[in-house]
């Protein structure tokens, strides 16, 4: 069975106010609970989610519609899975992304990164901010900061596992203004409202423990954890991410 892809309601948000409430608000957050264990080893999964999540504590009809959407997608890819191969883990790449002022209620960003260690997946995160951005520039920058404090953590894991990478972290970020305020140690007008607890990215580009570039945003994996995608792109996303068909040796546990 496949999953049908409606690309009309491709860019449509949900509100916490639309539709009338569901007739069994249980049932509701029992599905959604048990969908967020699934995204554990499903990333291609993290981001709708997060979405049907943020509305469990009065879920409505429209926000049932897109659970059973999502355990339709589920139903049609019980074979794919993330995949873990066999290679170099010498490296730390990540890409880092943020949906601005996503959220039609709150008008608050929608963060998410994807972490590669080597080139296998080890890390995934998509969540709405804690404050409201007042800028793309801000959105994406605070996006930048939780996943370099995500690798940080990684990278003194492998430490303490007696397996220390040598080379800096790439994080990679389409957002242009983003990449040039790490580096930039001045302050600017426009940067100054940003906590200065979120500049500590700045200190690791300064020590060369992490460098930020930019990549064109067709090439910005982490985009799937923070918005709808058309179909081709999510499909190959969903790949880079390693979540695939399981070969028919291994299927069902063989």
């Amino acid at each position: 069975m496949s999953f049908h892809y409606d690309s009309s309601r491709l860019k449509s948000k949900l509100s916490a106010s639309d539709g009338p409430p569901v007739a069994d608000p249980s049932e509701y957050r029992s599905i959604t609970g048990a969908l967020q264990y699934l995204t554990l080893t499903r990333p291609d999964l993290a981001y709708v989610v997060q979405q049907v999540c943020l509305f469990m504590h009065d879920p409505r009809e429209p926000h049932l519609a897109l659970v059973k959407r999502i355990l339709r997608y589920v139903k049609g890819t019980l074979s794919s899975g993330l995949q873990i191969g066999v290679g170099p883990v010498d490296s730390l790449t990540a890409y880092s992304n943020a949906d601005w002022a996503g959220c039609t209620d709150s008008r608050r960003s929608t963060s998410g990164f994807c972490v590669y260690l080597g080139d296998t997946l080890v890390s995934w995160s998509s969540k709405r901010q804690t404050t409201v951005s007042r800028s793309s520039a801000e959105a994406e920058y605070r996006a930048v900061a939780h996943v370099v404090a995500e690798c940080c953590w990684i990278r003194q894991l492998l430490q303490e596992l007696h397996l220390p990478l040598s080379k800096a972290t790439v994080v990679y970020c389409d957002n242009v203004s983003a990449v040039y305020m790490t580096a930039n140690p001045v302050h600017h007008r426009r940067t100054k409202h940003i906590e200065i607890n979120i500049h500590f990215v700045r200190k690791n580009v300064a020590l060369g423990q992490v460098h930020v570039l930019h990549v064109p945003s067709s090439h910005q994996f982490a985009d799937i954890m923070t918005k709808g995608l058309p179909v081709q792109l999510f499909i190959d996303f969903r790949s880079s991410l390693g979540v695939r068909q399981a070969p028919p040796a291994t299927a069902g546990g063989y």
